[in-house]
């Protein structure tokens, strides 16, 4: 069952017109991008959603000027909101440097995929699962770009990274076949599946491990027009590459994925789907940098701190 949402009412043909290069009657360029990246930011004590892209001159079409740049756009009403008139561009930007972007998505659950690269599971001691491994995250495990991952000292002496593409549901959707996936995913964006290593292997079961506040950061932003079928996925501690892999090595795809967390729950707007992590993963301590880059989506990075 699929139900309506942002595939009927989401004006992408209008966005993806604000982000095309535009040539004005001076023989400037306007608006530059070629993907559509819906961010969600802070300006002061105002929380919206906006288009990112870069800009010269004015910015896009019936935008004041933010100058040359990243820059971000406005948007009026909500991405997950119904009709056709939920959500139009306020014609305003802002440089991106100027705002504080936030997690993208306020999701009513995190469905995660557990053991879905081959290299992973048996770095870990096991043998590649014949179905999906799914497993929940609380929606207070998200945080955003630049939020701190609070370590739990006196709780956890391992706190793992673990690089995902998180596949963002746009529509009220269950038992969504396959091959219909795409037409419930709103876009992909990065994500840190953040664990408890000790705490994972002492209980037998992963909820307490992966759990915990800011144990899920997402971001930095959506990417609505983007492939997931082969992407690389590289994560990064202090500088240094630990994950390097790509998409088309899951085992189960992002359509199977869906169709299979879909059997078994309904998905809601804003829900985030994560889709497993590869080899490589390993600890974190207090102070450290954590960057996980998806190719043609972006870079999400947090830093480290003690919880106490």
């Amino acid at each position: 069952m699929v139900g309506q949402g942002i595939g009927d009412v989401w004006p992408k043909g209008l966005l993806r017109q604000t982000t095309r290069p535009r040539t004005t009657g001076d023989g400037h360029e306007r608006w530059v991008g070629t993907d559509v990246r819906i961010a969600r930011f802070a300006v002061g004590d105002e929380v919206g959603y906006g288009v990112v892209g870069e800009a010269r001159g004015d910015g896009p079409p019936g935008t004041r000027a933010a100058g040359g740049g990243q820059v971000i756009a406005p948007l009026s009403g909500h991405p997950f909101g119904p009709g056709p008139d939920a959500i139009r561009l306020t014609g305003t930007s802002h440089r991106l440097d100027d705002v504080r972007l936030l997690a993208p998505v306020l999701p009513s659950k995190v469905i995660a995929m557990g053991r879905n690269y081959a290299d992973h599971v048996r770095e870990m001691g096991g043998e590649p699962p014949a179905e999906p491994v799914l497993f929940l995250k609380p929606s207070t495990a998200v945080c955003g770009p630049g939020d701190p991952i609070r370590y739990p000292v006196t709780l956890a002496k391992r706190v793992d990274y673990e690089g995902e593409l998180a596949v963002i549901i746009g529509r009220l959707c269950r038992e969504v076949p396959a091959s219909q996936a795409a037409e419930v995913i709103f876009g992909y964006a990065c994500a840190n599946d953040v664990t408890a290593r000790d705490l994972q292997e002492r209980d037998g079961q992963w909820a307490r491990a992966k759990g915990f506040d800011t144990f899920c950061p997402l971001g930095p932003w959506i990417e609505t027009d983007v492939d997931p079928a082969d992407l690389e996925l590289v994560t990064s501690v202090n500088g240094e590459v630990h994950q390097r892999a790509r998409t088309s090595l899951l085992l189960h795809d992002v359509a199977a994925l869906v169709a299979y967390a879909s059997s078994v729950m309904t998905l809601l707007p804003g829900d985030v789907l994560l889709t497993g992590t590869p080899a490589g993963v390993g600890p974190l301590e207090d102070g450290d940098e954590v960057s996980v880059t998806i190719e043609n989506i972006g870079t999400l990075t947090n830093p480290v701190a003690s919880r106490e």
